[in-house]
């Protein structure tokens, strides 16, 4: 896979393994050689977002419940 960009689709999952810490050294090495920087800020940006938007979400539903 030398010198191929990486799809939509392995981007956005290296993105969220490194979210996690689980990037496998192959898919890091992938990402710094043949991967330009500015789609993985703008997908970790966007996960990031979506991160926060989902655990205020999940927060609301859980003092819902609790009658708060």
């Amino acid at each position: 896979m030398s010198g191929q960009q990486p799809t939509l689709w392995q981007m956005i999952l290296s993105v969220i393994a490194a979210m996690f810490g689980v990037q496998s050294e192959q898919n890091r090495e992938r990402d710094f050689t043949s991967g330009s920087l500015w789609p993985y800020v703008l997908l970790g940006i966007i996960s990031l977002i979506v991160f926060i938007v989902a655990v205020m979400l999940l927060t609301q539903w859980a003092l819902s419940l609790a009658g708060a």
